[in-house]
């Protein structure tokens, strides 16, 4: 007689956070924290980049930034295997699974809560200072382009994360070169840290970047990677275009306002960072929205190019590629 104690036919009786330790080769059980490891998708990469975390829904799903995938469980092994659809994928971990239990005890199907996380709690503007000035003018950024895009100098930020039994902790962070992305109402939603490798961006809120600064009256949008790229393409004194750019380049613009967006200008461009993670993320909207893509072919991104070679060369080099595009 076949035994069915052990057999698996539906992918509900496979533990979510399961798929994730074990394709992933995880060191450490999955019991509602966040995880960061090196991304199994760029064996080059030396910096982990690669999340692994909890949605609002309590359910486990990845983000790699260095090669621009993520999603669920089912998103994961398609990714990793290269499979044509989330039902073969389905496929998939059911037979690997049940091979598992084989030899395993089967995980315990548990309802998981996500680890609090840290949030920002308190901060303190403070005045610029001469470091500030030398940092942001070397990318042609000055001190009105920063004061109407809303970004200021912070003396300090605290974060806080409260446990499960009820327990505060806190950790204030003070040193140099700490800013503050603000909405016109005054509302943080981002932090920037550049001198800091693991942790340039801490993100507060939700927010499209540059969108309370559109006048709406010129012919092109371009849709730059970070805030610094869109207030470096500023100072390139491009009469008929304006720019925003999304939380990150990994983080997609809302499908609605894109939609608007190409119904109101004659052109929408994309001008992301010119590496791999760049230009995967800019393909990801010219095969969402047929938009067009720009590739700067000087240093990664827009605001070192202006750094190292100039404003003057930069739009020299930038502006035939954006009528090529027209």
């Amino acid at each position: 007689m076949i035994s069915t104690k052990n057999l698996i036919a539906r992918l509900e009786d496979v533990p979510k956070e399961w798929v994730f330790e074990f394709y992933l080769k995880l060191s450490e059980k999955l019991t509602g924290q966040s995880v960061k490891i090196k991304s199994i998708f760029n064996s080059r990469e030396k910096t982990p980049s690669m999340h692994i975390y909890m949605d609002n829904n309590n359910t486990y799903k990845f983000k790699d930034f260095s090669s621009g995938s993520g999603g669920d469980a089912l998103n994961l092994v398609q990714t990793i295997f290269n499979l044509p659809s989330r039902a073969r994928a389905s496929f998939k971990i059911i037979d690997d699974y049940h091979e598992y239990i084989k030899t395993h005890e089967p995980a315990p199907l548990i309802e998981l809560k996500a680890h609090s996380k840290f949030r920002v709690s308190d901060y303190e503007i403070r005045h610029w200072n001469n470091l500030d000035q030398n940092y942001w003018t070397a990318f042609g950024i000055g001190s009105k382009m920063l004061e109407h895009y809303n970004v200021a100098p912070l003396a300090f930020y605290t974060m806080t994360k409260e446990d499960n039994l009820g327990i505060e902790t806190n950790m204030t962070i003070n040193s140099n070169y700490i800013y503050g992305y603000f909405k016109k109402d005054g509302t943080l939603y981002k932090i920037y840290q550049p001198k800091v490798k693991d942790s340039k961006f801490i993100k507060v809120r939700d927010y499209i970047q540059g969108s309370e600064q559109l006048r709406g009256d010129k012919k092109f949008l371009v849709i730059t990677s970070s805030l610094k790229d869109l207030m470096a393409f500023n100072k390139l004194k491009f009469t008929d275009a304006e720019s925003i750019s999304p939380d990150s380049e990994n983080s997609m613009i809302p499908t609605n306002y894109i939609v608007n967006a190409i119904k109101h200008y004659k052109n929408v461009f994309i001008l992301f960072d010119n590496d791999e993670a760049g230009q995967k993320a800019a393909q990801k909207y010219q095969k969402m929205f047929g938009v067009a893509t720009v590739n700067l072919p000087m240093e990664k991104d827009l605001s070192d190019s202006i750094k190292v070679h100039g404003i003057d060369a930069v739009r020299n080099m930038l502006l035939p590629i954006l009528k090529e595009g027209l």
